[in-house]
């Protein structure tokens, strides 16, 4: 009988030991973080947190603290506030892999662009680097040969010297 007594003792004891860790653990905050994302801890937030974003002070149920009914407020504006603090669900893995799929398309269009631009870049260099010594040669004064379509050597003259003088300076002209 005294064995029985005992054992109701000792189970009240650990019930109420329970209890007491059980409220403690009710001594939490629980806040929004800048990311949307629940903070739990037993220290206040910092104080950069607004108060509409945190979610429970110990002492005041979650429910309340997350925009639950209150006095004065209706339901509609509890579900408005509710759906303004709950955070956005994370990507699924069919929409990070789309956005995965995206950045690459992007990247390497961006590494092709580029590409292109330095081969365009290096061809007018190319181009410009020819265009002077063209325009040394036709400065210089000596008689420039040219090959006709049949295979003729013949000799620039005067006028065909200025035209093409002219044109390679158009072409230099690009160049700076």
């Amino acid at each position: 009988m005294k064995a029985i007594r005992l054992k109701h003792v000792f189970s009240a004891t650990a019930t109420v030991v329970l209890l007491g860790l059980a409220t403690s653990a009710l001594a939490q905050f629980i806040w929004l973080d800048e990311k949307g994302v629940k903070q739990y801890s037993d220290m206040p937030p910092p104080a950069s947190v607004p108060s509409k974003r945190i979610l429970k002070t110990p002492g005041q149920s979650l429910a309340r603290g997350a925009g639950s009914q209150e006095a004065g407020n209706d339901p509609a504006d509890a579900a408005a506030t509710d759906a303004k603090a709950a955070p956005a669900a994370p990507p699924t893995i069919a929409e990070q892999d789309a956005a995965y799929q995206k950045r690459k398309a992007e990247l390497a269009e961006k590494n092709k662009k580029a590409a292109q631009e330095a081969k365009q870049a290096s061809d007018k260099a190319e181009n410009c680097a020819r265009a002077r010594a063209n325009q040394r040669t036709l400065d210089s004064g000596t008689r420039i040969a040219q090959t006709d379509a049949n295979g003729q050597r013949s000799y620039m003259n005067d006028d065909q010297r200025a035209k093409q003088n002219a044109d390679n300076r158009a072409v230099l002209n690009d160049c700076q």
